[in-house]
C-alpha cells in the first residue's frame, strides 16, 4: 500500500474532525498537526498519536517529507498565504472555503496547481452526503424531468452564528451559503448560473455589528432553471450547534424531497430539554463513527493524493461559487441583479 505524509492546519472544531479521520486512515503513514493553542494543541497530539505537533505552520511547510496539508484554521481570511507556501512547496492541499479572499487570489492559486501538478480541493462537505449525493443521481440520470426548480433552506442557531461571525465580516452567502451553492450547482451541470440576485435583512445581529442575520440568493441557470438559497443563523440557542435544512427539486416529470432537519434522534434532559444529538452540520465523532459526511470527505483528498486520483470538488468548481457568493453580495449592495460572467470583476470581488 502506498502511504503517504499528512499535516493539519488548525485542529479547532473542525479542524479536530479532519485531524481523527486522518488517524483512522492507513493511507497515511505520518500525521502531523499545527495549531497555536497550547492545550489544544497537546489534547489532538495524545488523541491521534500525532508524529509532531507545532505551533508554527511554517515547519510543516518546511518539511520536504510531508505531501499534503489540511488546511482547517481561522479566520478563513488568513489561509491564502498558506494555500500559496504550501503549493509553493509542492504539496497537494484540502482548505475549508474559501479557497482565496478573492477570485483573483483563488485564480492565482489554481494557476500554481496546475504549474505543480498538484491537487487542490475545497471542503464543500455536502457532496459527501449519500442523501445529497442521491440528488445529484437523480438530476442527471433524469429521474424527475428536466429540472424547473430548486430550494434550499438553511437554519443554525445564533450560538453557531456567533462562532462563526466573530471571526469573519463574511456574508451568510459566502460563510454557510457557499455549501449548498456548491452542491447545487453541482448537481446542475453541465448548465451554467448566468443571474443572481439576492437580498439580505438583520434585527438580530446587526444590533452590535454588520453581520445579516439571514441571506436569500436566487440564481438562473443558463435553461432558465431557478435556484433559491437561504442561510440564516438565528434560531434559539436551546440546540446547541443545531443545524437543519429543507430542500426542494421540482422538475417536469416529478419531484425530491429531503428533510434535513435531523430530528430522527431527540434525546430529553431535565437539565437542557429537548435537543438533538447529531444534528451538527461538521458531522463529529460518536463513538467509533462519525456522525456527519467530512469523515468519508477527508479520506477521499487522502486517496486522490496517494493515488493520483481526481478530486471531488475542483479549484474550478469552488471559484464558480465564489463567483456566484460575490455576484450575491454585489446584488444586496446594489439592489438590483447581478449578471454572469460579470466584466466588472475586480480584485475586492
Amino acid at each position: 500500500m502506498k502511504q503517504i505524509n499528512v499535516g493539519v492546519i488548525g485542529t479547532g472544531w473542525v479542524g479536530g474532525i479532519r485531524a481523527n479521520a486522518c488517524a483512522r486512515n492507513a493511507i497515511i503513514k505520518d500525521l502531523h498537526v499545527a495549531e497555536i493553542d497550547e492545550a489544544r494543541r497537546n489534547e489532538m497530539a495524545a488523541a491521534i498519536n500525532a508524529t509532531s505537533a507545532i505551533s508554527d505552520w511554517r515547519r510543516l511547510i518546511d518539511d520536504d517529507s510531508v505531501d499534503a496539508l489540511i488546511i482547517s484554521m481561522t479566520p478563513e481570511t488568513a489561509r491564502f498565504p498558506m494555500v500559496m507556501a504550501a503549493l509553493e512547496a509542492g504539496k497537494s492541499v484540502f482548505v475549508e472555503k474559501p479557497i482565496a479572499p478573492t477570485i483573483e487570489e483563488a485564480g492565482q492559486a489554481l494557476a500554481l496547481a496546475r504549474k505543480k501538478g498538484l491537487k487542490l480541493t475545497v471542503g464543500y462537505s455536502r457532496r459527501f452526503d449519500p442523501r445529497y449525493a442521491y440528488i445529484n443521481k437523480a438530476l442527471k440520470g433524469g429521474l424527475v424531468g428536466e429540472p424547473v426548480t430548486c430550494l434550499v433552506s438553511r437554519h443554525s442557531t445564533r450560538e453557531l452564528g456567533e462562532k462563526i461571525t466573530g471571526r469573519s465580516k463574511m456574508s451568510p452567502a459566502s460563510i454557510g451559503g457557499s455549501h449548498d451553492l456548491d452542491f447545487v450547482l453541482w448537481c446542475m451541470q453541465p448548465r451554467k448560473p448566468i443571474r443572481v440576485y439576492s437580498q439580505t435583512a438583520g434585527k438580530l445581529f446587526s444590533q452590535k455589528s454588520e453581520t445579516q442575520d439571514h441571506q436569500w440568493t436566487l440564481v438562473t441557470m443558463d435553461d432558465g432553471t431557478t435556484i433559491t438559497v437561504g442561510i440564516g443563523w438565528i434560531l434559539p440557542i436551546g440546540y446547541p450547534n443545531y443545524v437543519q435544512a429543507w430542500i426542494e427539486v421540482v422538475g417536469t416529470e416529478g419531484a425530491l424531497t429531503i428533510d434535513d432537519t435531523h430530528r430522527e434522534v431527540q434525546l430529553n434532559t431535565t437539565e437542557h430539554g429537548i435537543r438533538y444529538p447529531l444534528s451538527s452540520m461538521p458531522g463529529e465523532q460518536v463513538d467509533h463513527v462519525f456522525a456527519g459526511s467530512m469523515y468519508d470527505e477527508t479520506h477521499h483528498f487522502l486517496d486522490a493524493v496517494a493515488h493520483d486520483r481526481p478530486v471531488m470538488v475542483s479549484a474550478e468548481e469552488a471559484m464558480l461559487v465564489m463567483e456566484v457568493c460575490a455576484a450575491a453580495d454585489l446584488s444586496v449592495e446594489r439592489g438590483e441583479p447581478i449578471s454572469l460572467p460579470r466584466n466588472d470583476l475586480s480584485p475586492s470581488m
